[in-house]
């Protein structure tokens, strides 16, 4: 008389074990450009909200500069994963920078924005296309 044994072979396990790890293989790449893509967005919204301010600013001074002379009159936000950058330099001129920070997922992404509303790309995180670009890459 035979008994009746339940579980899993060894076989079996392997066979499930090796569908987890291509699975993984799979799902892992595409979850980390996902994040990547997601962290670029910070950049880009920060940058034209600062714009919108910078318009207000300059409706209410008639100069985008602070004091003659000097930096920009809006405060640039404080990011996660990017430092914003403001140089003015006309009364009736700037640049706004968005520049990713080292160890963020977006390490090497540079986005710019001036009172015209020209937007560029002038850097991008490895494996990005194009590089550069005469508007924002967020993809």
């Amino acid at each position: 008389m035979r008994k009746s044994v339940s579980g899993f072979t060894l076989i079996e396990i392997l066979v499930a074990v090796a569908i987890l790890g291509i699975l993984a293989a799979i799902a892992i790449p595409n979850y980390s450009k996902y994040v990547q893509r997601s962290s670029l967005t910070e950049g880009t919204q920060a940058l034209a909200q600062y714009r919108v301010q910078m318009e207000q600013w300059y409706q209410d001074t008639h100069s985008y500069y602070a004091t003659a002379g000097a930096a920009c009159g809006v405060a640039v936000p404080v990011l996660t994963n990017f430092t914003i950058t403001c140089a003015a330099s006309s009364a009736s001129a700037y640049v706004a920078t968005a520049t990713a920070k080292a160890g963020s997922p977006v390490n090497g992404a540079v986005y710019t924005i001036d009172q015209s509303n020209n937007q560029a790309t002038t850097g991008m995180p490895a494996g990005f296309s194009p590089a550069t670009a005469a508007y924002w890459v967020t993809h």
